[in-house]
């Protein structure tokens, strides 16, 4: 099996299309309910285990990734010896910053990056996040490692 089909797939139901409204209902009214203070910290953590799951080998799979899974338009902003910089955008994107401002976290997007980019270079990767509220609403991803604290193999 090659990585693009590792990807999920969108779901097709005969002519019929699943509206975002569901999927956001889920993601930002029930999980937060549910999960309550501890909802940034566990969709994190699950993001993690998502890209654990779906191994990527490159930044632009994981921006693949994002499309399929209907998380937003990524696009990698800058790249240095440490650091990595993504945006992401779409209508969903800015949807959930305007009308879910506190619990319209990407935690779970913010996991699944640093995973990835962990799993890619090899060096223990954290990724910080913005949400921009302004004109232009999106999520700015910062991804930071330490080239002296690499991963270890478990060999």
């Amino acid at each position: 099996m090659t990585r693009n089909e590792n990807c999920p797939q969108p779901e097709h139901y005969g002519d019929a299309t699943v509206p975002a409204f569901g999927y956001e209902l889920i993601r930002n009214v029930l999980i937060p309910e549910l999960l309550g203070k501890e909802t940034a910290s566990i969709l994190y953590w699950s993001g993690r285990k998502l890209a654990r799951q779906y191994p990527l080998n490159n930044e632009q799979e994981i921006i693949t990734f994002f499309e399929r899974a209907g998380w937003g338009t990524l696009e990698q902003v800058s790249k240095s010896k440490n650091t990595m910089t993504f945006e992401c955008t779409s209508p969903l994107v800015e949807s959930r910053i305007k009308d879910y401002p506190d619990s319209g976290s990407f935690s779970l997007e913010a996991g699944f990056i640093a995973e990835q980019i962990q799993h890619q270079n090899g060096y223990v990767a954290e990724t910080y996040m913005e949400m921009k509220t302004g004109r232009q609403k999106k999520v700015i991803f910062l991804i930071k490692w330490d080239v002296k604290d690499s991963v270890s193999t478990g060999v």
